[in-house]
């Protein structure tokens, strides 16, 4: 998951992004799955790849917001960037 949040203070920022994790992870913990979350900064699509290629995963599932083609031959998209340059099968989710 990707979100741009807006925050007056580092820690304010930090809670928020945890406060976004929770129902994922409380997913995870009811049907017994391990999980460990590590939170990249800096530009996206840049920190996912390089972080999936380092890390040598068997595989990175991503979400996609469902741009049309102009949207994301303009935008870029996030999806689309690791797709095309992480060295491991990816699925995308919409």
């Amino acid at each position: 998951m990707i979100y741009i949040l807006h925050s007056s203070g580092k820690e304010e920022l930090e809670l928020s992004r945890r406060k976004k994790l929770l129902p994922a992870e409380e997913q995870l913990k009811l049907n017994n799955i391990s999980y460990g979350i590590k939170m990249l900064y800096g530009e996206p699509g840049s920190s996912i790849v390089y972080y999936a290629n380092k890390e040598q995963f068997d595989l990175v599932i991503i979400g996609s917001r469902g741009l049309n083609s102009l949207q994301e031959m303009v935008l870029d998209s996030v999806s689309h960037k690791v797709v095309n340059r992480v060295k491991c099968p990816v699925l995308v989710v919409k």
